[in-house]
């Protein structure tokens, strides 16, 4: 009934507990017999792996195509500097510089060019790596260091996601282009925030995110506290709901600190993921 779902984890800050909600909501998902793969988006920082503790069973580079400028060939028109969006190319006099890793690849500078002086060539940017934790497929992206842009990156990770499966994105953090790339043409997005005034602002930040995107979303509030209804109040406000709220508690740190995941290092945290599951597929079939 999952297959083929994609289901986003974000949130508006890092900190919040997404890659606990996602990596358990695999693991859970996985248990209960479904097809699934968790994929780490959050290509900066992943730290999936330190929780899932996945065999990698493979790794390939990705590349953006970024322009090469025959010199013999150019007149230093101006064509391609006037078109790119991003200053990435740019003509002085009678010379073109290229400035790669501000260029996002998409190739209108060589389309542009009336002489054919401008071609492309491949710079490395990232890998993609692949393999299983148990009964969970797993894929990771890693942004090389020093790299500025990751949504080339995240692309491929998302695009390496096996077939039919329920794929769970584990976000990067805020609400930027990376972010964007991650969570867009998912089924669903999970929002994790923490009932903090912080949580609760970037909270906002990323729903009018979701909505702008026009995906069906709701919240899941992490480190819950009995008493304090920030949250609840907040969402009652701007009409989403809030799938689950996940307690906290002292033993669940304590397992995350050690790289454990909280439904099988605290077995009582079983039930609120396994509710979480249902409740995602049942608001992603609305």
């Amino acid at each position: 009934m999952t297959a083929g779902l994609t289901v986003a984890v974000a949130s508006g800050k890092g900190g919040t507990g997404k890659t606990t909600v996602s990596a358990n909501l695999a693991c859970v998902a996985a248990e209960a017999g479904k097809k699934v793969c968790y994929v780490d988006c959050d290509v900066e920082e992943p730290n999936g792996h330190l929780f899932l503790k996945p065999g990698l069973e493979r790794r390939r580079k990705v590349y953006v195509p970024v322009p090469s400028v025959d010199v013999e060939k150019c007149t230093a028109c101006g064509a391609c500097r006037d078109i790119c969006q991003y200053s990435a190319i740019a003509a002085i006099g009678s010379e073109v510089i290229t400035f790669e890793k501000m260029c996002h690849g998409c190739g209108g500078c060589r389309l542009v060019c009336p002489s054919g002086a401008i071609t492309e060539r491949g710079r490395e940017v990232g890998a993609v790596e692949e393999g299983r934790a148990g009964r969970v497929a797993f894929v990771q992206g890693r942004l090389n260091v020093g790299e500025a842009m990751s949504p080339p990156l995240i692309k491929a990770v998302r695009s390496s996601v096996p077939e039919n499966s329920l794929a769970v994105v584990d976000a990067p953090p805020g609400t930027s282009c990376p972010v964007i790339t991650a969570v867009r043409g998912a089924d669903f997005v999970i929002l994790v925030t923490e009932p903090t005034p912080f949580g609760i602002n970037d909270l906002g930040l990323a729903i009018d995110m979701v909505k702008e995107l026009g995906i069906p979303h709701a919240v899941v509030v992490n480190r819950s506290v009995p008493g304090n209804s920030l949250a609840e109040d907040f969402c009652g406000q701007r009409g989403v709901r809030i799938l689950a709220e996940i307690p906290d508690d002292r033993r669940v740190a304590e397992a995350y600190s050690r790289g454990e995941l909280a439904y099988s290092a605290v077995p009582a945290f079983r039930e609120y993921f396994e509710d979480l599951l249902t409740s995602v597929e049942k608001e992603a079939r609305r």
